[in-house]
């Protein structure tokens, strides 16, 4: 039984799997070739990995470009979606699990609207964390990133080189800041005027 029905097209005449591009979200890409579908393409999660449904006579160059189209839908979808406090708590949880052996144990995890100035803070005596709104809608390692920031302020107050060291473990950490960076420099960049205004 296909493990989703809704993108199932006949059987896969070939099926590959790959790493993805960095940042993109996912552990493996499996791109599914089959004879049945003629122009189609489609793409869904499963788990950890990135499955590509595609018509079979696609060439390899036409394959690469589609699975990059798909892996960006895919991660504007995702955007999209806001976490409550429960799920972002969850997350935290989650990743101090997977990063810090689970040695980073909030007390409690939320979104503020008065951090307009910072993407998130930690309150270590009280084991708890607050993420600005600002970052709801941005891309979602990028806000794994700021929780796991926070998280590792829960086992190294300060931003030595051993608070650094944690957040080696996390692959995008350096992708992240760069996005986050982008947004502030983009929020000084100068308003163009709008067509009507003087």
């Amino acid at each position: 039984m296909p493990a989703d029905p809704l993108h199932s097209a006949g059987k896969p005449q070939r099926s590959t799997t790959s790493q993805p591009p960095s940042g993109s979200g996912a552990s493996a890409i499996e791109v599914r070739r089959s004879s049945r579908r003629r122009r189609t393409v489609s793409a869904y999660r499963e788990g950890d990995r990135t499955v590509v449904l595609i018509p079979a006579r696609m060439s390899e160059a036409e394959e690469q470009r589609w699975v990059s189209v798909m892996l960006d839908k895919l991660a504007a979808q995702e955007s999209k979606r806001v976490l409550g406090d429960t799920e972002l708590s969850e997350r935290a949880q989650r990743l101090s699990a997977q990063y810090f052996d689970g040695r980073a144990r909030p007390a409690s995890v939320r979104w503020v609207t008065n951090q307009n100035t910072r993407w998130g803070s930690c309150t270590p005596s009280e084991g708890s964390i607050r993420l600005s709104h600002r970052l709801q809608g941005m891309p979602e390692y990028v806000v794994d990133y700021v929780l796991l920031h926070e998280l590792a302020h829960l086992l190294v107050p300060g931003h030595g080189p051993r608070f650094w060291r944690l957040l080696e473990a996390y692959p995008r950490t350096e992708r992240a800041k760069g996005y986050l960076e982008g947004v502030v420099a983009a929020d000084r960049l100068p308003r163009l005027p709008v067509a009507g205004e003087e």
